[in-house]
């Protein structure tokens, strides 16, 4: 992969030697999000950033104590870390590599709210090192960057002129090529494993709080980093909350299991969401609800390809739920993309805006919730394709039945 990243920094200092998203042209980049970092470089350093030079040279800043695992010999990326004081450069500095003066001392992460601006910060010695490289302008994240940041940016490098780099790595993302989606695959098939095991034990008696941690375990033992975001396990008057965080409430006969869960592998996160019934058979207030919500689902799983307005998705799903008379209960949102995060772009909900490319993976995650009786979510993650490639590919396969446990 170090041949793909090497791409991607090339493709965006490119893109920003002929113009940042709003302050005009930069001939160094400094790039601060923590999955923007691992986009370009394929390391997840805790707190570090990029810098893509103005000499060509690219050079990934790690906080003291923390270290990327070296360079890959085809990568051409340098390591540099903040000098602890004038006497000593801190473990894990790159050879010949300038990481800013001698008054930068450990401090805080990226991100971190209100530790920017002091000495030893990683975003400071990569300023440092533009402005002692020859860079003029540097292109920063500020959606990213606290204020305190920006300008420890501007007192550290004065004569720097800072620029917006706007979104332009998110929109690099945004397309993924198919080392990306064969990550992606591997993390559902992680995810789908996790839930299957789940589904074959005892359920009845145990508590939401329980059975999330029991999930987190799952997907682990099968291979992931860690969960994708948090699991939600919902039951009875719970089940069908988007956010509902586990409970200690139990597993009851007649109740409505709502799960959702994913797994992050090599930094991609996939979704799955799944609705059960806990007994012998639903009731038909359940069944109702749940043809329902799955026929919403389809209707937007059958509307992803390339070139259809993302709202014209969202919109599929919320007719269906509209003519039944919960229209307002499928939320702000059908769906999302995955990837590195999620919540990534695009939105597929009224206000969005633009279409859809081929190889955009997505959710599509309607649902419905009755207050103190409960609901119904089916998620899934998917790759849109083009009808010529057999349409929209659905990674996640746990079944979709409606199944008493």
């Amino acid at each position: 992969m170090s041949e793909v990243h090497v791409s991607r920094r090339a493709r965006l200092r490119d893109r920003c030697a002929a113009s940042t998203a709003h302050d005009g042209p930069a001939d160094a980049v400094l790039v601060s999000s923590p999955s923007n970092v691992r986009y370009l470089t394929g390391r997840a350093v805790q707190g570090g950033v990029l810098l893509l030079g103005p000499d060509g040279h690219d050079t990934l800043f790690c906080p003291p104590g923390e270290s990327a695992g070296g360079a890959h010999p085809a990568d051409d990326l340098r390591e540099a870390a903040p000098p602890a004081d004038a006497a000593q450069t801190e473990p894990g500095a790159a050879a010949g590599v300038p990481s800013g003066p001698a008054d930068a001392a450990p401090a805080g992460s990226a991100g971190s709210a209100g530790a920017a601006g002091a000495a030893g910060d990683a975003a400071v010695a990569a300023a440092r090192l533009a402005a002692e490289s020859g860079a003029r302008a540097l292109a920063v994240e500020e959606h990213h960057l606290t204020v305190a940041r920006h300008r420890a940016l501007g007192a550290a490098a004065p004569a720097l002129r800072l620029a917006d780099l706007g979104l332009a790595v998110e929109q690099q993302r945004l397309v993924k090529d198919e080392e990306e989606i064969s990550a992606l695959r591997v993390a559902a098939e992680i995810t789908d494993q996790a839930l299957g095991e789940l589904l074959e034990s005892i359920l009845v008696g145990r508590t939401e709080r329980h059975l999330a941690l029991e999930l987190d375990r799952r997907l682990i033992d099968h291979g992931a980093e860690g969960p994708a975001f948090p699991t939600s396990v919902a039951t009875g008057p719970h089940s069908g909350l988007a956010g509902h965080r586990p409970t200690d409430r139990r597993v009851e006969e007649g109740d409505f299991l709502t799960v959702r869960l994913g797994a992050r592998y090599r930094g991609y996160r996939c979704q799955i969401g799944r609705t059960f019934v806990i007994g012998t058979a639903p009731d038909d207030w359940q069944i109702e609800l749940y043809d329902l919500v799955f026929a919403a689902q389809r209707a937007a799983r059958e509307a992803l390809e390339p070139g259809v307005e993302c709202r014209e998705v969202d919109r599929a799903a919320r007719q269906v739920l509209e003519g039944a008379g919960y229209g307002q209960a499928l939320g702000s949102t059908t769906g999302q993309g995955v990837g590195l995060e999620i919540g990534e772009d695009p939105r597929l909900s009224p206000a969005a805006m633009g279409k859809l490319d081929a190889c955009v993976p997505v959710t599509v995650e309607p649902g419905v919730h009755l207050p103190g009786r409960g609901g119904v979510r089916i998620d899934d993650t998917l790759v849109v394709r083009p009808q010529a490639d057999g349409g929209p590919e659905l990674l996640t396969i746990t079944t979709k039945e409606l199944l008493a446990l």
